[in-house]
């Protein structure tokens, strides 16, 4: 079966025999790294795949999502601005594909299509990797969109001090925490929302953190969430703030610089995101295989 020309960028599992094939679909989509990720860790844990990309119309993800595991593909990863399509379009949702209310993840198991969130796991580990202690951290969480949705659930796991979700209004800070009362609680964290404008307010924001995370899109357009006024309460020296954005030092990360915190921007995200769904689609018995850390240390050097 041949897949719609539109659609398909070397993706089309008859084009690839001996080979399981997977792909990232996303509108636009050329610019992804991730098979390059995929084609890394295959070559580290000998596995005979091929990782492709797809570009579905902006209207059009279920019918390629469709067409792609009908021809005998295995499994995909999904990023913007198809999450939202890949949840409804999953026929079981893992708990964590649940709570973050969107799918990255895509694969097909007896005929049905199973959809999970790994950008939360991501984060926590590129975290890890990168020394963060979140134990008992204060984190501020900037933004309540998608993106700030799927790394809540993983980020209270691991039982912070207390979680501050700041977005320009309210509403959908609040909606969060209301999400996310139940296993704040259990892991005994202070789960609060506040709008941007009261991270100026010393009063409002009385105390500085240890982990600042932008998951808005500001610095795709070189803006950042933060005034002066509330990087002034946010960061203190020793803080570390972490941009999802990757491959360049966005506004919101010069201005931790200027105030003493580390930064990162979100490549290592990425990679282990990336390599949570390597797991998934090949057996976890493969993580002894695969070095994300070299894998992302390569992307970095070229």
């Amino acid at each position: 079966m041949t897949l719609n020309a539109t659609l398909d960028l070397h993706t089309d599992p008859s084009f690839f025999q001996g080979k399981d094939v997977y792909a990232v679909a996303g509108n636009p989509i050329s610019h992804s790294k991730s098979p390059t990720i995929h084609q890394a860790f295959a070559e580290q844990a000998q596995q005979a795949m091929h990782y492709g990309r797809m570009q579905p119309q902006l209207d059009g993800f279920t019918k390629a999502a469709k067409s792609f595991f009908a021809a005998g593909g295995k499994g995909m990863n999904v990023t913007v601005p198809f999450k939202l399509d890949a949840k409804t379009f999953s026929d079981q949702l893992t708990d964590r594909a649940r709570l973050a209310g969107a799918v990255n993840t895509l694969w097909i198991q007896d005929g049905k299509i199973y959809g999970d969130n790994t950008d939360g796991a991501g984060l926590v580990r590129d975290l890890l990797a990168q020394g963060i202690d979140i134990h008992a951290a204060r984190i501020l969480l900037l933004g309540a969109g998608g993106a700030a949705r799927g790394v809540i659930g993983p980020l209270l796991e691991l039982s912070p001090k207390c979680l501050v979700i700041a977005n320009r209004s309210t509403a959908k800070a609040d909606e969060l925490v209301k999400l996310f009362a139940d296993l704040a609680a259990r892991k005994q964290v202070a789960l609060e929302s506040r709008t941007l404008a009261d991270l100026e307010n010393s009063q409002k924001t009385s105390h500085s953190f240890d982990l600042v995370i932008n998951a808005t899109a500001a610095g795709l357009t070189d803006d950042s969430p933060l005034s002066e006024a509330a990087v002034m309460q946010v960061f203190k020296p020793g803080s570390f703030a972490y941009d999802m954005v990757y491959g360049k030092n966005t506004a919101f990360m010069n201005q931790a610089l200027q105030h003493g915190a580390r930064i990162s921007d979100g490549l290592g995200m990425l990679v282990e995101q990336a390599a949570d769904a390597f797991l998934i689609w090949r057996g976890a018995e493969l993580a002894t295989e695969i070095n994300p850390r070299a894998v992302l240390a390569k992307l970095r050097s070229s």
